[in-house]
């Protein structure tokens, strides 16, 4: 099939990669623009991989408010430069970050920091489902493992589907971002806060502290 330039633009368009790579890649998957997007990821987490030793202390720390006030993010993302850091484009990921994290809710930014302590209360609560379910013991660590590996999609913010693009993890989407600025981007940390959170819990905490106390006392 030949390449076209409309081909091309689409291409670059979607994925903001180079116009010759592109086009070089059309013509690679036979002028398929999903296999050329496939083909481009993987060429982007190559990318993103030689980067990935490289210092990142620059960057921005950005916000996202949602739902009238009620859901906040603080989220810090880190790149090389402080020219880069200061682009519109950077800015612009940055919250669109902050927003995945609004929508999403994720618990870790990568799978390394999950505590041995979540981790060992997920295995136990995700065996007794399995067991319960009535499956094999020989099956049980098999289903486990993954299930184990829905929960880091689920949980970890580089593992989560992108919410502007679900076909792609957020790590993917970053893997792009990285091949077309040219500089090491890293998620550094984030933080989520929902109105009246936990208020509700302490409450209860509160009055079982002092139904314990009342009953001692009489």
């Amino acid at each position: 099939m030949q390449v076209t330039a409309q081909m091309v633009k689409e291409l670059r368009e979607r994925t903001g990669a180079p116009m010759m790579q592109c086009k070089t890649v059309l013509q690679e998957t036979g002028g398929s623009i999903e296999d050329a997007i496939e083909v481009l990821r993987k060429k982007g987490l190559a990318a993103a991989a030689k980067k990935a030793g490289r210092v990142a202390a620059e960057g921005a720390v950005g916000s996202y408010i949602h739902a009238g006030g009620k859901i906040g993010v603080l989220i810090e993302v880190n790149c090389e430069t402080d020219f880069v850091g200061r682009t519109d484009e950077f800015q612009k990921l940055v919250r669109d970050l902050a927003m995945h994290v609004a929508a999403s809710e994720p618990r870790f930014v990568r799978r390394e920091e999950v505590t041995d302590e979540v981790l060992a209360q997920e295995k136990e609560i995700y065996s007794e489902q399995v067991r319960a379910a009535g499956k094999p013991e020989h099956l049980v660590e098999r289903i486990v493992t993954g299930k184990m590996e829905k929960f880091y999609s689920e949980s970890v913010l580089l593992e989560q589907p992108y919410v502007k693009n679900p076909d792609q993890s957020v790590s993917q989407m970053i893997a792009e971002k990285v091949a077309k600025i040219g500089e090491n981007i890293q998620i550094r940390r984030f933080e989520r806060f929902k109105l009246g959170e936990g208020i509700e819990k302490k409450s209860e905490d509160f009055a079982a502290e002092v139904a314990s106390t009342v009953s001692a006392a009489s």
